[in-house]
């Protein structure tokens, strides 16, 4: 029982984190709009900010609903973002970069363990 109830508090927390993100992203869009840019870049940011927005609040939905997919597509969607990460810190390195990079890294890890833990749920 008590493992099952850490592996929830684990999911819990990750998906409070997916969501923020999600959440955050419709936030820097309005930062954004009230900025000076042309209607095309703006229609451009709004198309990418609104489908990398609606997968973070899948996911975050989908964990804190304890479904096994969301696991899935959350190591998945962070995994495949890890080389960018990388990337953008290698170009430029800052605090923020080193952070979301650590956080991202907890998170797969995390995930992976605990899909090896708990092979099936019932």
């Amino acid at each position: 029982m008590a493992k099952q109830r850490a592996h929830g508090r684990g999911l819990r927390l990750i998906a409070a984190f997916k969501l923020l993100k999600g959440l955050a992203h419709y936030v820097r869009l309005l930062l954004t709009k009230l900025s000076i840019l042309d209607d095309r870049r703006l229609k451009e940011l709004s198309v990418g900010t609104f489908f990398y927005s609606a997968v973070f609040l899948t996911e975050g939905t989908g964990l804190a609903l304890g479904k096994r997919w969301a696991e899935y597509l959350t190591i998945i969607s962070t995994a495949s973002l890890l080389p960018l990460e990388i990337y953008e810190l290698a170009k430029h390195a800052s605090i923020g970069k080193i952070l979301a990079l650590v956080i991202n890294l907890a998170v797969v890890v995390y995930l992976v363990f605990e899909l090896r833990r708990f092979p099936k749920r019932p």
